[in-house]
């Protein structure tokens, strides 16, 4: 489509066209991907942060679950059950922070 010669370094000439308006042209299309391709990367890092509270959602779960049947098993234990419970669901939701500081960190 563009037959383009080049002559001395820094100089092109083109068949058909002058050579600023390719080059404007050619900007215009940089510009584009440039927009695209900090778009891909905000999704990017919603889908990561998305991933990342998924783990600690589940965990919660499996964790006071687990507490829930042991106070039932044993009521005189619920009060060290309970404490353990709360420890474990502030670990847990240690890592969902730290999915939520990275994601932060990837948005450009």
């Amino acid at each position: 489509m563009f037959n383009l010669l080049a002559q001395t370094g820094d100089e092109l000439v083109e068949s058909g066209t002058e050579a600023g308006e390719f080059l404007t042209g050619l900007e215009a299309i940089g510009t584009g991907l440039e927009a695209v391709g900090s778009g891909l990367e905000a999704v990017g890092a919603g889908l990561g942060y998305g991933l990342a509270a998924i783990g600690p959602g589940i965990g919660i779960g499996i964790v006071v679950g687990n507490a829930i049947s042991s106070m039932a098993r044993q009521p005189e234990s619920a009060g060290m059950v309970r404490t353990t419970m709360f420890l474990g669901i502030a670990f847990t939701e240690a890592l969902a922070l730290i999915g939520f500081v990275v994601f932060i960190l990837l948005l450009p």
